[in-house]
């Protein structure tokens, strides 16, 4: 098990609702992956990589609402800049994206 954190450094860690708007190959990843836009509503449009591929078609993820962390420092991937984590579940088949039970405003951050 991980060290334990305290409330206060859970709250750091902005997890908040976004809805992919855009999502295309990125031939240049080292694994198969994909670039991704979400919209975060008042936080904005975010890009990302995300290792996916095994599981998702890019024209399956155009419309789903996601979970991504948007302040972690962005990160280069090869040619590309990761502006936030899109997060999932790691299993045999590949990852699972995390996504809101029911629609949520854009933006909203996990209570």
């Amino acid at each position: 098990m991980s060290e334990e954190i305290s409330w206060a450094d859970f709250e750091k860690v902005m997890l908040v609702a976004g809805t992919i708007v855009r999502a295309e190959a990125f031939p240049e990843a080292r694994r198969p992956a994909y670039k991704i836009w979400a919209d975060f509503g008042e936080h904005g449009e975010r890009k990302t990589s995300a290792q996916v591929a095994a599981i998702y078609a890019a024209e399956e993820l155009v419309g789903k609402q996601i979970v991504g962390v948007i302040n972690f420092p962005e990160k280069q991937i090869g040619p590309f800049r990761s502006q936030f984590l899109l997060t999932g579940f790691h299993t045999d088949e590949g990852v699972v994206i995390t996504t809101t039970e029911r629609a949520v405003p854009n933006g909203a951050r996990l209570a």
